[in-house]
């Protein structure tokens, strides 16, 4: 296996997506919304890392960049803000979206040699 920045990129959505996931007891999340959005995120951003690091896809990275952006907006939307919750979400949703769209600039930025699958 080949290590490029993209790759580094996938790890760490890995690891805050299994952050994500195992939060609610981690940090002791009410039972709700909240929880349920942790670990459905969760579970997706580090499914799309692990099929990223097995095959790359562009489109894995736009759906984590989409991902990382309602875990970003959802406190809001599901009326969980002012909580410890509210405040993972927003660490891991910013985190999760700059990594994914950091990870499309490498992949579209000037100079770089493309690969067609």
């Amino acid at each position: 296996m080949e290590w490029r920045n993209e790759r580094i990129c996938d790890v760490l959505n890995l690891i805050l997506g299994a952050f994500l996931l195992v939060s609610p007891w981690i940090v002791g999340f009410d039972a709700g919304a909240q929880t349920q959005n942790a670990v459905i995120c969760g579970l997706i951003i580090a499914v799309l890392s692990l099929a990223a690091l097995s095959a790359f896809f562009e489109w894995e990275e736009w759906l984590n960049l989409i991902v990382g952006l309602w875990v970003l907006v959802s406190p809001w939307v599901l009326g969980f803000t002012g909580t410890a919750a509210a405040h993972v979400h927003l660490v891991i949703g910013i985190l999760v979206a700059v990594i994914a769209g950091v990870e499309l600039w490498m992949m579209h930025r000037p100079g770089r040699l493309t690969v067609s699958r």
